[in-house]
């Protein structure tokens, strides 16, 4: 017996499709929005590193600061001191411990989604990821789940959360089963950053090592 599939069935199924497709483009419209009201960017960071069971592997305290277009700076305090500062044209990534820093060219595509996003590169949200937007009006919060399109992605999902119209909380779920958690504190938005903040002067006495990265 054959299916036969009656106009109003082919309706509904047109209309939920386009649903559907509305509530995207809604989505990242608004994602976008509050994205590119940040111009600049300081906070701390609590990164916490979530295993597959639920257990905490490793819990971070970070600082942040990003300057659009090109200017971020991520300095881990605790347990163990780094930092990664880039201009956009240069990245150094300085290790205490070693007593070394590794320079090399900065490519943006590089970098975590979470960096790209806050420094305005939002141009291909529609096209690699699918976006559903939760939000409650009432107190003022809305999430953004991100599902990579591309089934070669590390990632499961990532969902960025807003508190009245603030950045709060980024979330990455692998599909390794592990997750990461990046909670904002103490955030501050568009204040002046010196372009100075985004490059770093070497010690004396370390290490430098210079790697050139080809693409």
């Amino acid at each position: 017996m054959k299916n036969i599939l009656t106009a109003p069935a082919v309706a509904c199924c047109l209309s939920a499709t386009i649903n559907i497709a509305n509530a995207q483009s809604i989505a990242v419209d608004d994602l976008k929005v509050l994205l590119g009201e940040i111009e600049s960017v300081s906070a701390d960071v609590v990164q916490l590193i979530v295993e597959s069971d639920g257990g905490i592997l490793e819990e971070s305290n970070i600082q942040m600061y990003l300057k659009k277009p090109n200017g971020f700076y991520w300095e881990t305090l605790s347990p163990f001191p780094e930092l990664i500062v880039t201009n956009g044209t240069l990245l150094w990534n300085y290790q205490p411990d070693l007593d070394q820093v590794v320079i090399e060219e900065w490519d943006s595509s590089r970098s975590e989604l979470a960096a790209q996003l806050l420094s305005g590169r939002t141009e291909n949200l529609a096209t690699e990821y699918s976006i559903e937007a939760l939000t409650d009006e009432d107190v003022g919060t809305a999430e953004f789940e991100l599902t990579p399109k591309a089934s070669d992605s590390v990632y499961r999902t990532i969902s960025i959360n807003f508190q009245a119209g603030e950045l709060d909380m980024i979330y990455l779920n692998s599909k390794n089963g592990q997750q990461t958690v990046w909670q904002f504190e103490n955030i501050e938005h568009n204040q002046k950053l010196a372009d100075g903040l985004f490059e770093f002067v070497p010690p004396a006495g370390i290490d430098v090592i210079e790697n050139s990265y080809v693409q």
